[in-house]
This record gives structure tokens, sequence and C-alpha cells, in this order.
């Protein structure tokens, strides 16, 4: 017999997480994903899917504050949508992750889950979200002068005139200085105002612990472009299993081509270093198509909520 039971409790949703999860990922960490969690306080809800009360399936989410509905755990939503990527829902089988879904006590809007993580059924289909871009430097054999053969000679040349500019300067790179992440918000900030992400201080407060959290745990890589001397632009990253991913950052716009500058350093060190991937996450911004990174498409399930009421009643959504 199985049964699916609510765990709205942190150490036990905790223990479930890191028991059920899988750790291929910087955001499967339940450190990382902690991080918003304390910054943004939403009650868990944690559906539990257990066989003669051994848990072996597991959908986590958070409740939203004030509309009764959910959000993927942690909930850290900004204007509206959250932003962790490579959610799941885990199951081993099809009806297993339906039963789970089914027994959500309102409306949820589960975004960026891998496609793995989607169960299909007439009643549940996952619909595309966004696109995540990726660069794998062992298809172009770790060398980074067989990646830039992909652009046509034009660009090449365009690039190479954007760049020289930027050197006559002076160019310098520098990494891994924390009080960089502190530019990095300034810059964001002064370049987004409120569309910006650090405008929230929760989501501010979440960064700031995720970046001690990869420094304490030396997965951090701040990379600092300085241009004649002065902060051009600041990226944070983080390293996991091989994997590269490109968190945040902020660029000045008096510098013109410091965003390739900085995107062709990434590149380029991942390729020196054999790295298995380097995510740049979701979000095109026209640039990641003509880099020729590879897309990744993630998915959304929205749930309308039209459960018994009796569901209604989980502490969670008080």
């Amino acid at each position: 017999m199985f049964r699916i039971r609510y765990c709205t409790d942190d150490a036990e949703c905790r223990h479930l997480w890191e028991k059920l999860w899988p750790k291929d990922n910087l955001f499967d960490l339940w450190a990382v994903r902690n991080c918003f969690h304390r910054g943004f306080r939403r009650p868990p809800l944690f559906l539990v899917w257990e066989e003669n009360h051994r848990p072996k399936g597991l959908l986590a989410l958070s409740a939203l504050s004030g509309n009764g509905s959910f959000a993927h755990f942690p909930g850290e939503t900004w204007q509206g949508s959250t932003w962790l990527e490579q959610n799941r829902i885990i199951h081993s089988c099809p009806d297993m992750g339906r039963d789970l879904l089914d027994a959500v006590p309102g409306p949820a809007h589960i975004r960026y889950l891998t496609r793995e993580a989607c169960p299909a059924s007439p009643g549940q289909q996952a619909g595309e979200d966004e696109t995540g871009y990726l660069f794998y430097p062992g298809a172009h054999g770790f060398n980074f002068q067989n990646y830039m053969a992909l652009f046509s000679s034009k660009t090449r040349k365009n690039f190479n005139t954007a760049l020289a500019k930027l050197e006559r300067n002076g160019v310098e790179i520098r990494h891994d200085r924390p009080s960089d992440v502190s530019l990095l918000f300034r810059m964001n900030l002064d370049a987004f105002g409120n569309r910006s992400y650090f405008s929230d201080p929760r989501f501010l407060n979440g960064f700031e612990a995720l970046a001690s959290l990869l420094f304490r745990n030396r997965m951090v890589r701040v990379t600092t472009v300085l241009i004649g001397g002065r902060v051009a632009a600041v990226d944070l990253g983080a390293l996991y299993h091989g994997r590269y991913t490109l968190l945040a950052g902020g660029t000045d716009p008096e510098f013109k081509g410091v965003a390739k500058l900085i995107n062709l350093h990434h590149i380029e060190w991942s390729c020196g270093k054999r790295l298995d991937q380097v995510d740049f996450l979701c979000g095109d911004f026209n640039w990641k198509t003509r880099f020729h990174l590879f897309p990744r498409p993630l998915y959304a399930l929205k749930l309308p909520g039209n459960w018994a009421d009796a569901h209604l009643n989980n502490p969670a959504l008080k």
C-alpha cells in the first residue's frame, strides 16, 4: 500500500531532500536551496509518496504568501516567478508523479523542471518554460580555437576589434576577491533598477548567503575584469562536479564589449580546465544563440487547484 503525506517541518524536509534528491548539479544541494529558504521564509510543503512507510517519491513545494498557491521549494519568487533552475518531481514511474501532483492542495506554478521530471498525462501536460544555454568544452576538443572557428570570419573580426579597443586601455582579470561580489550587486542594480533580482532584499540576502557558502566550500569563482584599473565587469560562478554555473553578473555600461570579453574568458578557461559543461542558465538576451551555446529547454506545470476542501486545511496555507 502507498500513501501521500504532507511534511512541513524544516528538519524533516531537509532529511527527505537529502535522502531522495539526486546531487547532479549545484541546484540539487540543500545548502544552496536553503540560502533562499532562509531569505524568503516561505512555509515548506513537501509531498511524500510512501510505500509501507518508506519514502520513495517527493514533490518539494513552498506556500506563497497571501494567495494559497504553491511554487517549487524554496519559493524564491521575483516579479511573480521563481529563479532556481533544474527543479524535479522525484518519482520512479509516471503514476507516482501524477499521484504527487494530484495531491497538491491548491493552485501551483512549478517552473524550470527538467524533462525527465515531468510525468505526462492528458491533464498534467508540462509546457516549455524557458531555455537554458550550455557550453560543452569537450565538443570542441577542449580547444578554444576550435570553438572560435564556429564563427564567421566577419564575426571574429568584429570580436577582435571590440576587444582591441578595451585592451588599449589595459585589461586585467582577477579572481575570487570576496569584496567584488558587492560590486556585482551594485552594477546590476545600477543597470536594471527595480528590474534587478537584487532590488528585492530577500533575493539579495539569498545571494549573499549563497556567495558565502560557495567561498566557505571553495566552490566559488568570482571573475572581475578591470579596464584601465577600473572594475568593468564582475561575474559570480560556482564549480560543482566538473560543471561551471554562471549565477549572476554585472557590467559597467561605459565599457562597451566587456560582456563579450568576460563570456569568452569563461569559455576559454573552461576549455583549459577540461570541464564537463558551462551553464549560462536561462534567458537569451540575444547573445547566447549567437555564441553557439547548446539550448536546453526546461518545463513548467500549472495546476488549477481543483481539489477537495479537506486539503485546504493544510497548515502551510495558513
